[in-house]
């Protein structure tokens, strides 16, 4: 009798559509969830911070294609300033929610947006920018994805005015150059630029005490009613009916979503829609889904996603290789354990506001709301990506299968699958419960 066929064709779609034992790990041993607790800040006051995600390769060798990718959420309160600086990095800026006004800078020329949410503009390396809260009640969050463009996975900020902690970049020049820079002597450019302003007499206070209140002051500064209407009166806002804009803001959802039904909505901004995002090979989503819904098992050919929880929480899997988890250290270990297995592993953990998680091209994901979820995705090496979806009645590449194919690679017959396939009548969202039979 001949051989059965080996049936290695679909492994993964079995992983969510069979009996398949696989092992689990937990949000501990999960790689490929950033729990909100690991977000560094970089600076904190009564009006807001600036956090920063740790490195994204320090969680696994997985990620060593995002070492040159940072994240940073930032949060003012009504009424407030982040101060002129620019960073040595390109930025992709996503308004999370409330209102902005954000000025940016070139030698000749200056343009203000007002920002609402789902807003997105990118600022190129080196722009000189900053952004207000213009709401009266709501705190703002915005959300970026930076690309340093000198040491990988460095951020170096220079802050126009200044302050103690870091200093004004101006401060870094010799007084003759200042003087000759700007044609008068070094007293008035220090009083007039340089200088900060104290309270107390310095010799009163030990130098730690006073930057660290210099640095808690200037870097998020509270401003006046007047002040932010001055600011946004000029300003433009972004377009809700196109996405193609060369430099001025975008907004996610200025078009219709790309998936849509009862269950939920996934609008996406690609680089062939959009200029700005088309330099950086990235593209930018914002996922709806209702509680209580499913987003099918899908997974992208070519981007890796980097996800941001917004709002709501809810539940996420997925399916990858034994041992993703292990550091770069152990890289000899495991090559030799990779020639002997290649169990298919599920991970899983739980989704609160403020969690990122990172989903590895062909890795597939599911993703279970428990209250009204919202995601906002960044998508590295965007171009020629084709999200598949291994479930739905429309876009299911299951379905797609030949017959006799059918037949060699899953334990029923193509007739069983296919009569299983179209079990769900759904497409890319769907209800979270699964069919309840009679007994």
């Amino acid at each position: 009798m001949a051989a059965t066929p080996i049936k290695p064709l679909m492994l993964l779609a079995i992983a969510f559509l069979a009996s398949v034992c696989v092992s689990s790990r937990s949000d501990q041993e999960n790689p490929f969830i950033f729990k909100s607790n690991r977000f560094q800040t970089l600076y904190e006051n009564e009006n807001g911070h600036i956090r920063l995600l740790q490195k994204f390769d320090k969680r696994s060798k997985i990620f060593e294609n995002l070492q040159n990718y940072r994240l940073l959420e930032y949060k003012s309160k009504p009424h407030t300033l982040f101060l002129p600086q620019y960073t040595d990095a390109d930025f992709i800026l996503v308004v999370l929610s409330g209102k902005a006004t954000l000025t940016v800078l070139k030698s000749n020329d200056r343009n203000s947006f007002n920002l609402e949410r789902g807003d997105a503009i990118k600022l190129p390396a080196g722009t000189i920018a900053y952004l207000a809260n213009r709401d009266d009640n709501e705190d703002l969050r915005v959300l970026d994805l930076a690309i340093p463009v000198n040491k990988p996975g460095q951020l170096q900020s220079f802050l126009l005015s200044g302050t103690q902690n870091q200093p004004s970049l101006l401060s870094g020049f010799s007084k003759n150059i200042l003087e000759a820079a700007f044609n008068t002597n070094y007293e008035e450019i220090e009083k007039v630029l340089l200088e900060q302003q104290e309270q107390e007499p310095q010799h009163r206070r030990s130098l730690k005490d006073r930057r660290q209140e210099i640095n808690e002051e200037n870097v998020i500064v509270k401003v006046s009613r007047e002040q932010i209407e001055e600011l946004s009166k000029n300003a433009k806002s972004s377009s809700k009916k196109s996405v193609s804009s060369e430099s001025g803001p975008f907004n996610l959802r200025s078009r219709n979503p790309i998936y849509s039904n009862k269950f939920g909505k996934f609008f996406e901004i690609t680089p062939e829609k959009n200029q700005q995002l088309q330099d950086l090979d990235i593209f930018v989503n914002s996922v709806d889904i209702k509680e209580g819904s499913l987003l099918l098992p899908n997974y992208n050919s070519r981007a890796i996603v980097i996800v941001t929880v917004t709002e709501g929480k809810g539940d996420f899997e997925l399916v990858g290789q034994r041992n993703e988890n292990q550091g770069k250290e152990n890289d000899k270990e495991e090559e030799q354990e990779e020639e002997t297995s290649k169990q298919v592993q599920l991970y899983r953990a739980k989704l609160s506001p403020g969690d990122v998680f990172v989903i590895p091209a062909g890795h597939p994901v599911a993703i279970n709301a428990s209250s009204d979820l919202n995601l906002i995705g960044f998508g590295i090496n965007a171009e020629n990506n084709e999200r598949n979806f291994l479930a739905g009645e429309e876009d299911n590449v299951i379905s797609q299968v030949e017959r006799p194919v059918k037949e060699l690679a899953f334990p029923g017959s193509s007739h069983e699958v296919d009569r299983l396939l179209k079990n769900q009548k759904q497409s890319y969202f769907a209800n979270a419960q699964p069919l309840q039979r009679d007994s």
